[in-house]
């Protein structure tokens, strides 16, 4: 009997319609013979998706959770139909649960760990079917859409800000000392509040900064060129200003940018603190 070749598109097509792990996505197309239909019927059959039907809808609602330990902080993003199931006390603890056992196992993926198995009320069962079961009793459709890990070392500082009950979760990484949580976490609060795009002007894509001096020098029309050179220059300052977190002003303080800010407590500790990175999570839509 020839075997059925079980391509990344077959696999990705059940992942889609099911909300099953990739995993076991391809073992179940395997047992059908790439047949797709045989495939939900028989993961319908093993307990898995019993909830297929609900699988393909919008999730535009969610939660954002972060967890930590000694060693690292996890963020995760659980997402749902509604914010009424967001916001249920059911929901609330497979996010949490999830966002300890991401920063517990740290997989490499969201992929990764839908296959990871961890016991759930006297259970035993992966996060995707945990997932699935959380499907069956609350009745929306509910996925892990995405995860990150932030590893801790002695010479790092990493704080987090959970904004409008985790619709926006912020983390900001200090490098140069440990203790100082707290002002990273300030830092936090004001990437939720000024939402930059890059760290630094030394990190932002040559291809963005090509477009923006191109509409700068479309502006410019009819001017002297050394005119242009400087306007050209003065906008592209104006645009790291906004959009480089190292050069936004404070937004407790706007005679200070946040490298000033920074700066400023590395003297009051005596440590050459560094600002290293940041992330800005938003509920993402769909």
């Amino acid at each position: 009997m020839t075997q059925t070749v079980i391509t990344a598109a077959m696999v990705k097509e059940l992942r889609d319609r099911t909300g099953i792990g990739m995993g076991k996505c391809k073992e179940a197309l395997e047992t059908s013979q790439g047949d797709i239909e045989l495939a939900i019927s028989n993961l319908r059959k093993a307990g898995m998706a019993s909830a297929v039907k609900k699988e393909g809808r919008s999730t535009n609602e969610g939660v954002i959770v972060f967890a930590e330990n000694t060693d690292a902080v996890a963020l995760v993003e659980v997402k749902t139909e509604t914010d009424f199931v967001a916001r249920n006390e059911r929901f609330q603890q497979f996010a949490t649960q999830l966002a300890q056992e991401v920063v517990n196992k740290t997989p490499r993926s969201v992929e990764d760990f839908l296959e990871h198995s961890y016991h759930y009320d006297g259970h035993e069962m992966t996060a995707d079917q945990h997932r699935a079961v959380l499907v069956q009793a609350i009745g929306e459709n509910i996925q892990i859409s995405r995860l990150q890990i932030f590893k801790k070392s002695s010479d790092k500082s990493i704080g987090i800000y959970s904004h409008l009950g985790g619709k926006i979760v912020c983390v900001v990484e200090l490098t140069g000392a440990s203790g100082e949580e707290p002002f990273a976490k300030d830092i936090a609060m004001h990437v939720a509040a000024a939402s930059p795009e890059y760290l630094t002007p030394e990190t932002v894509p040559e291809a963005i900064l090509a477009n923006e001096r191109e509409i700068a020098q479309s502006q410019m029309q009819g001017k002297p060129a050394n005119m242009v050179d400087k306007i050209v220059a003065g906008k592209l300052e104006a645009f790291y200003g906004t959009n480089c977190l190292s050069r936004q002003k404070y937004i407790r303080d706007d005679e200070l940018t946040i490298a000033q800010l920074v700066e400023q407590r590395a003297k009051a500790i005596g440590k050459p603190l560094v600002l290293t990175g940041f992330v800005r999570w938003s509920l993402t839509q769909g």
